[in-house]
């Protein structure tokens, strides 16, 4: 029977699909012999071995994976080149690997951190890639080495210009879509790309995450009540609140929301808290940011007017559905999502909007409902699309769910803090909050329909195959 070293050819599709867990299950035997004699020689792990998977898992994380599937990669190379009994763990910023070769040779672990984040889901992809070449036999342990160094030197597909203009494009694509127009559009595009500028400044000065979405938060807002004033004075007529709610969009954190969740579901519960609170920190900032700007407009007499501001509601016009697509496909390019994939994501960002505003038009449902139901279309299809093309996921679920993050929610609540009525903004930032946790919720029950029904995967999403999803109480 030839082994897996000996398999030539490319794999069929199915085969391809059906690897990970299935084929970690079937191999891991090999390298756990059932005794060992007291005087055999027992082969220690190849170090290089041990370097690689530690790289491939702490590259995958710091460009934007989930823990759950940086944890099967890991595992799966571990199998593929050799590494006996092999335990990984994952979490926020830590990665470990510990392998026992047996006998009396004692355990060897290697543990890599994650200081710094740079979300690339082109590299992502080509990780992905790796891993499932080396499972099947097809990359020798130097070829990987190799193939590592090409992925973690390759520039990304947008130069860094293009990645600072998505985020304007962002800004702009939801300015037009909540009814901002041309003029407005164009401001929320230089205002958001000023701010992220500033940021980036900041960056490179040491200061903290936080004070740094603070201030993109609040130059963009500044500029926003900046053209208020001006639209005021001279009786414009512009809906210049649309550039703070562009701004705030291109600000939220989606990514991170929903990896929380999907560590949750995975049982990586110490991610899934790191992440979650990554993201209510991100909010704070925005928050803070906003609330600043807005309650010195106040104070300076500029009129922040509550029946006025900028909101989508159900509409399903032309400019509102190419907003949609617009900031799908604008936050995939600040994600550097590969380009062939922009049309399939603006597709998404359509039909998640059209499902949330049908079902809030037709059957007059809360917001709630419409975003988790237009969620969970979105996991269906793009978990289905991820397996179909063999690509990791999230690149097709975090930019799609885009035009459904709560900005005008958010700002709406915001306005009203500063203008004296604190319940009802409370409770329009409760609102937000529910929406973006139904969001994050929905593409991960999108992803949970899939595995149940469907066997293998790219991060072994089979029936039977994920250990957290085991019953711990009941029937047995």
């Amino acid at each position: 029977m030839p082994s897996k070293r000996e398999r030539s050819g490319p794999p069929s599709e199915e085969f391809m699909l059906s690897r990970m867990r299935d084929w970690r299950a079937e191999h891991e035997r090999e390298l756990i012999p059932d005794e060992l004699e007291d005087d055999e020689d027992v082969k220690l792990p190849d170090a290089r071995a041990i370097n690689l998977v530690l790289r491939v898992g702490e590259l995958m994380l710091a460009s934007g994976e989930g823990t759950e599937a940086v944890s099967e990669a890991m595992l799966s190379l571990s199998v593929a080149f050799d590494l006996p009994r092999s335990e990984v763990s994952v979490t926020f910023t830590t990665i470990s690997l510990s392998t026992h070769p047996g006998g009396d040779s004692p355990p060897i672990t290697g543990e890599r951190v994650v200081r710094r984040r740079t979300l690339d889901y082109f590299r992502v992809n080509e990780l992905h890639t790796l891993v499932q070449q080396a499972a099947l036999g097809l990359l020798e342990l130097e070829d990987a080495n190799a193939r590592l160094e090409q992925i973690r030197r390759a520039r990304m597909p947008y130069p860094n210009w293009m990645i600072a203009v998505g985020f304007g494009l962002i800004a702009s694509s939801a300015s037009l879509m909540v009814g901002g127009g041309p003029i407005v559009a164009t401001v929320a595009f230089l205002a958001t790309v000023l701010g992220d500028r500033t940021s980036v400044f900041l960056a490179n000065r040491g200061v903290a995450e936080f004070y740094q979405m603070a201030a993109a938060a609040v130059v963009a807002a500044s500029i926003g009540v900046g053209l208020l004033w001006v639209s005021t004075e001279m009786n414009l007529g512009l809906q210049a609140g649309a550039i703070i709610t562009g701004n705030i969009m291109a600000l939220l954190p989606g990514r991170p929301l929903v990896s929380s969740i999907q560590d949750g579901i995975s049982g990586s519960y110490v991610s899934a808290a790191a992440r979650l609170l990554e993201t209510f920190f991100i909010l704070g900032a925005i928050v803070t940011g906003v609330v600043t700007v807005a309650y010195t407009a106040t104070r300076l007499g500029v009129d922040l007017d509550l029946e006025n501001l900028p909101s989508a509601g159900t509409a399903m016009d032309v400019p509102v559905l190419i907003g949609a697509a617009g900031i799908a496909m604008a936050f995939a390019i600040s994600l550097a999502v590969p380009p062939r994939m922009l049309p399939t994501i603006g597709a998404l960002g359509v039909m998640i909007w059209v499902i949330y505003a049908g079902l809030r038009l037709i059957l007059e449902v809360p917001p709630v409902v419409g975003t988790v139901v237009g969620a969970v279309a979105v996991g269906v299809v793009g978990h289905w699309l991820a397996r179909r093309a063999r690509r990791p996921v999230l690149p097709y679920l975090i930019p799609s769910i885009a035009p459904l993050l709560p900005g005008s929610i958010l700002y709406r609540g915001l306005i009203e803090i500063t203008q004296g009525t604190a319940v009802s903004g409370l409770l329009s930032i409760a609102e937000a909050v529910m929406v973006a946790l139904a969001l994050g919720a929905g593409v991960n029950l999108g992803g949970e329909l899939i595995r149940a029904f469907q066997r293998g995967g790219l991060a072994g999403a089979g029936m039977r195959s994920r250990p957290a999803a085991r019953r711990t109480r009941g029937g047995y």
